[in-house]
């Protein structure tokens, strides 16, 4: 997919207050960067936002990071936060690779990874969001028993997800391959390609899984 340049994005993602600069600052003072201690979840590759304000609108008891690499992705998210603004959300511009340099052990309760790119060529199967190299980048920054839950519609991914998960000793919590038909649909919250997807008929496949340390 192309992703199409928003003139203005770079500016606009400096002076919002909603983004946090230099992340890696807060590193290990998580909670007192929030000011309270609530549990701490992170969306990976967010989008333009609408699962995670969803989500945080729904359970304001926990506090939400957003992580995005294209200003002209987050840049949408911040104009609905304009639009509706939540005090337990805040947005990260940065590469998913560099996670570790911002959380430190145990500083995060949970991962959302929604619909990732599918890095189809097998060259670049380090590059997708499942692959064990980030699997072991996600170890580090998540407490004990921390989960991470993974939809996509795209079978394929979903098989090597599922692999890898196995191959890097996590326990698998759940799996279906068809969510809208299935006992675990209750409380879904639905992103943007979720809609799209399902809209087509095409299923949509979730796990979560967890590594006990």
């Amino acid at each position: 997919m192309r992703l199409r340049n928003v003139k203005g994005s770079r500016d606009e993602i400096a002076r919002n207050d909603y983004v946090i600069k230099n992340p890696e600052n807060n590193r290990g003072s998580w909670k007192e960067y929030f000011g309270n201690d609530r549990p701490v979840h992170i969306e990976i590759g967010m989008g333009k936002g609408k699962f995670l304000m969803e989500l945080a609108a729904r359970n304001p008891e926990i506090n939400y990071i957003g992580i995005e690499k294209y200003s002209s992705v987050l840049v949408r998210a911040l104009e609905k936060m304009e639009e509706a603004p939540l005090e337990n959300v805040h947005f990260i511009r940065m590469d998913a690779e560099y996670i570790p340099m911002v959380f430190s052990v145990g500083e995060v309760d949970q991962i959302y990874l929604n619909f990732s790119d599918p890095w189809p060529k097998d060259r670049h199967a380090k590059r997708r969001l499942t692959s064990r190299q980030f699997l072991s980048r996600y170890d580090q920054i998540l407490k004990e028993e921390g989960k991470i839950i993974f939809k996509t519609d795209n079978r394929d991914l979903f098989n090597f997800s599922l692999e890898e998960a196995e191959l890097a000793g996590w326990t698998l919590d759940l799996c279906t391959f068809d969510l809208h038909h299935s006992q675990y649909l209750p409380g879904n919250v639905m992103t943007e390609y979720e809609e799209k997807f399902v809209k087509k008929g095409n299923p949509i496949c979730k796990m979560v899984i967890h590594h006990e340390n």
